[in-house]
């Protein structure tokens, strides 16, 4: 089933569509609101209820979010809960929550939902339950090397976001607003999800299988052959490609690559990669507790010592310093 086959059952879906909307702690605000404006400003499209969302957290405590506001909920998210679509939205923490209760509730309820969606970093949740096993899914990018690591049996993709049967998963604030646009479509058809997306004056609806290289570029005005050409990078952290093979995969010379990326980014497909490769393995240096010699392994370095030579060539510090003095301000 294709991602445009499974994403249109969402039309059989009948209004009003109950929508239990599971805040983590952690989460962006951002992100919340892109899970629910869109269904807001199509029931007022509608001028009927069409989607009936309430916000719900694990224990009925209001969620403190990544600003530090706690977000009202109306009440704990029970095991018995039934919606049509479960959406779980998660963002900083997320990765490190492996209570067994927890995972088992989330097992329960979203084996009851009709729709599955994990927000930003609620793939990593679904995932810990085993119900994304065998499934294509997305996660937000900063997230892409360990996500995989941890849960190999999950087809992980580099897109925005991601649809697989039931599940559906996106990788961040400005994607989950473009998916829920497309579930507007969906339900109440074409003209009332553009009507949704100029309500936010929003004109650049993106589609699920684009990549997120864009953030990495800054905008969408690139050579195509470029775009391509860092996704493949993106993929290949931990076994990187020559600037060779790389080239013959998006059908061009290697020096037409160098040239491309000189003229478009002013450096060389190889300092790129290299960069891709660091800023991965100042993510994992920062925010995990992995060994060095995974995290070098993680981000294709030979070595250890590999890894710190060209970390302090790009950062200025060790990544033991680094580690240490993020901890310091944690």
């Amino acid at each position: 089933m294709t991602q445009s086959e499974a994403l249109s059952a969402l039309s059989k879906l009948r209004p009003p569509i109950s929508v239990d909307l599971l805040i983590v702690p952690g989460s962006s605000m951002m992100t919340v609101s892109s899970s629910v404006e869109p269904l807001r400003s199509a029931n007022r499209q509608a001028g009927r209820m069409v989607f009936d969302w309430r916000f719900v957290s694990f224990d009925g405590d209001p969620p403190e979010t990544s600003s530090g506001i706690r977000l009202p909920v109306s009440g704990r998210h029970l095991p018995s809960s039934r919606c049509e679509i479960l959406v779980v939205v998660a963002g900083y923490g997320a990765a490190q929550m492996t209570d067994r209760r927890l995972i088992a509730h989330l097992y329960r309820t979203a084996r009851q939902a009709r729709f599955v969606v994990g927000v930003e970093s609620g793939p990593w949740l679904l995932a810990r339950t085993g119900l994304l096993d065998d499934h294509r899914a997305a996660t937000h990018w900063e997230d892409f090397e360990e996500f995989a690591a941890a849960f190999p049996n999950v087809d992980l993709r580099p897109d925005r976001y991601v649809v697989d049967g039931r599940f559906i998963t996106t990788s961040g604030a400005s994607p989950t607003f473009d998916l829920m646009v497309d579930v507007v479509r969906q339900v109440l058809g074409h003209p009332a999800a553009l009507d949704v997306a100029s309500s936010f004056v929003h004109d650049d609806l993106r589609a699920a299988s684009d990549a997120q290289v864009n953030v990495t570029l800054g905008d969408t005005h690139h050579d195509p052959r470029l775009v391509r050409a860092i996704r493949i990078m993106e993929t290949h952290i931990d076994a990187p490609l020559s600037i060779a093979a790389i080239a013959k995969r998006v059908s061009m010379s290697a020096r037409g690559l160098e040239q491309l990326f000189t003229r478009q980014l002013g450096q060389t497909p190889g300092s790129y990669f290299l960069s891709l490769r660091l800023a991965a393995a100042r993510r994992l240096v920062d925010n995990t507790r992995l060994t060095m010699t995974d995290i070098a392994s993680r981000t294709g370095f030979s070595s250890q010592s590999a890894l710190s030579r060209a970390f302090n060539r790009q950062f200025g510090v060790t990544p033991t310093l680094s580690r240490k003095s993020r901890s310091s301000v944690a």
